[in-house]
């Protein structure tokens, strides 16, 4: 996969917060941790990860725990620069569609998502809009 300079430079700044949040997964059910790292407009770092109940419907994702914290936090939704999810138990990760729907509606269309478990070689770049083409909007 061929990224440009600023992108590559965007990925390695992002994947180790990413790893670090996995590190902080409530993930006692599943035993599966997933770590997201946003960078806002600002060029600050929000993680967030995955935080599960036994109750898996109570569960929230990695991805959303990291905007709602940015949210919370007084950024602008659509103001985003983009977002790396990382996952260290499977060869690749990529968003469930409950992120998704919450991505498309607080991220820019063309936001950059990389999406990588422990082959790193392996990883995925997508889009918003790759990620949820003819997403619900209103």
């Amino acid at each position: 996969m061929s990224r440009t300079a600023n992108a590559q430079a965007v990925y390695e700044r992002l994947l180790p917060e990413a790893i670090a949040a996995s590190q902080a997964a409530w993930c006692p059910h599943s035993d599966f941790p997933v770590g997201a790292a946003l960078l806002t407009a600002d060029d600050q770092i929000i993680r967030g990860c995955n935080v599960e109940n036994v109750s898996y419907g109570l569960t929230n994702c990695a991805e959303r725990s990291a905007l709602f914290s940015a949210i919370a936090q007084g950024h602008a939704a659509g103001s985003f620069k983009a977002m790396l999810v990382y996952a260290p138990k499977v060869p690749l990760i990529s968003p469930c569609g409950a992120c998704r729907q919450v991505m498309q509606e607080l991220m820019r269309a063309d936001c950059p998502v990389y999406c990588v478990g422990h082959q790193a070689s392996a990883s995925r770049d997508w889009t918003i809009e790759q990620l949820l083409p003819g997403a619900f909007r209103f």
